[in-house]
């Protein structure tokens, strides 16, 4: 490995340290409080501090990676990439009662059921993003793919997972 690259990875880490927190809470408040979308901003902002690391020193960095931040959330919201599912939290009113657990436990299976149709790649990735609740980046380090990749896997196994749950009819097209 080159004294450059080590330089980077140094730079890359100490930025992390130093400046992770404050720049996931000012990537949250761009990002309208999406943690997901939030992470990414804060991965592409990390990425291109380790592209420029002969600019930048850890101590006097925040500003700038405090733009790029900026300039990364804008871009991508006019990209549309901020049309993302959001959770919803079910109030106690509105929660399951004893009756519907016999048809919940039953629409689990079926679920599994449709998720053993999907490829391995498609399946794996929603385990890791929904089940094991990792954010995209997260999971894209789990799987060894890039984030994009985690992104277009995961839409196009959410469809064919959608598919299988139609052919079951345990929802409607």
């Amino acid at each position: 490995m080159g004294a450059d690259q080590v330089r980077r990875e140094r730079l890359l880490v100490a930025l992390y340290e130093r400046h992770h927190r404050a720049l996931l809470h000012y990537a949250l408040r761009l990002t309208d409080g999406d943690q997901q979308h939030a992470e990414d901003v804060v991965q592409e902002t990390l990425l291109r501090a380790w592209q420029h690391a002969d600019m930048l020193e850890p101590d006097e960095a925040l500003r700038w990676l405090y733009t790029v931040a900026r300039n990364v959330a804008i871009s991508a919201y006019h990209r549309g990439t901020r049309n993302r599912v959001v959770e919803v939290t079910i109030d106690g009113d509105d929660a399951l009662t004893s009756d519907d657990e016999l048809e919940r436990v039953l629409e689990s299976w079926q679920v599994l059921d449709a998720l053993h149709t999907l490829t391995i790649n498609h399946r794996t990735v929603l385990v890791e993003l929904f089940y094991r609740r990792r954010s995209v980046a997260e999971a894209a380090t789990v799987l060894g793919v890039p984030v994009g990749t985690v992104k277009s896997r995961s839409h196009y196994a959410l469809r064919a997972l959608r598919d299988a749950l139609c052919e079951r009819g345990v929802i409607s097209a």
